[in-house]
């Protein structure tokens, strides 16, 4: 049986900007966005959750919730070196580290450096030092396996500690509200709700036959995860699926001359972050949100690694003309690449783990 840490910061962004700012400290921050509301919310500081503002909202709804909220531009080079020093303290503890962002990340210690047999005291540790080398919080989960450790470090925020032992784990999942596991979104939640799935529980007496003919192949995943069953390994080095830069306008565009432009110049940008990994991929995805919020993804594959800033921004143009650009406003506009390696499918624009940061551009 192993042991897993899943490790969380709290409020990461916003958690740099107060400690580098003392003016902002015990004041509602928003990373990203701006007063004037355009924009997103890139993450919140605790005092701002407190009104209802969080990532990815508009920084429109952010003010309107938190009229006193302050916006600061995101320093990624700051948040970069604070993530290279926590990463240190990951792999003082084990090698089998899992980073799934900056600020997030798994940690197998069932064979740890220190030689520790309890993985609650090894996740204490980890965060004591954390705070004395960074002055920034985390939150441990510790359970027997990745989903259980990861639901885990979502309880008791910030810095919080929270382990599942095993025989809680079948409890814990039973009583799990289905809008709460990591995993499932928003739409699939509300679907599983129609079909009188609320708990865990629900899921697992429905059976796999049932699971699978609503929801296809993923039905299998929510089986073995209702049931406790994730044998899924942490690990090391995972290879990047996709990556992709998007802007958000300081007014919206129906102008396709325009939007063209932005296409360009995003283009660019993504394919010069490329070449410096000297990373490829064999699909182009355009992502498009409209004034009204809506957000839409267009893809395109071809049978070899599109390595030139033309055919990206020719092949995003292609796409733009797919949506309902110059019929409808367009308040921000994106341009990614995916399937680096044999898998296929992979979507630059796919649906976000449930967490509270952004991924930062590649």
């Amino acid at each position: 049986m192993r042991k897993i840490i899943h490790i969380d910061m709290d409020a990461f962004y916003a958690s740099v900007e107060q400690r580098d700012n003392p003016e902002l400290r015990g004041r509602p921050v928003a990373v990203g966005g701006s007063p004037s509301g355009r924009g997103v919310v890139m993450t919140a500081s605790y005092e701002a959750r407190k009104y209802g503002v969080h990532s990815a909202q508009s920084s429109k709804i952010a003010i309107q919730r938190c009229p006193n909220i302050i916006f600061v531009r995101p320093r990624f080079e700051a948040y970069k070196e604070a993530s290279e020093r926590i990463r240190e303290v990951f792999f003082a503890w084990t090698d089998l580290v899992e980073p799934l962002s900056l600020d997030e990340a798994y940690l197998d210690v069932t064979e740890n450096k220190p030689g520790l047999r309890s993985a609650l005291l090894a996740a204490r540790r980890i965060k004591d030092l954390i705070r004395e080398r960074t002055e920034l919080t985390a939150t441990a989960g510790v359970s027997y396996n990745k989903f259980l450790a990861k639901m885990a470090s979502g309880y008791k925020k910030p810095n919080g500690l929270n382990f599942i032992p095993p025989e809680n784990g079948q409890w814990f999942i039973d009583e799990l509200k289905v809008s709460k596991f990591h995993g499932i979104g928003d739409k699939t939640a509300a679907k599983m709700e129609k079909l009188g799935l609320y708990h865990g529980v629900d899921l697992r007496e429905a059976g796999l036959p049932f699971l699978e003919r609503h929801f296809g192949k993923m039905g299998r995943f929510y089986f073995r995860i209702a049931n406790g069953d994730d044998t899924r390994a942490v690990v090391p080095n995972r290879p990047r699926k996709s990556a992709s830069v998007e802007d958000t306008f300081a007014e919206d565009i129906d102008d396709l001359r325009l939007l063209d432009s932005h296409i360009d110049r995003l283009s660019g940008i993504l394919m010069e972050r490329l070449g410096k990994k000297e990373l490829y991929g064999r699909t182009v995805t355009l992502k498009v949100k409209y004034a009204d919020f809506q957000i839409i993804t267009r893809s395109k594959s071809f049978s070899y690694p599109v390595t030139d800033r033309a055919t990206v921004a020719r092949t995003a143009k292609e796409l733009l003309r797919k949506t309902e650009a110059g019929d409808r406003m367009i308040r921000l506009l994106g341009v990614g690449e995916s399937n680096f390696d044999e898998d296929e499918g992979d979507d630059a624009y796919g649906e976000p783990d449930a967490g509270d940061q952004l991924q930062l551009p590649l």
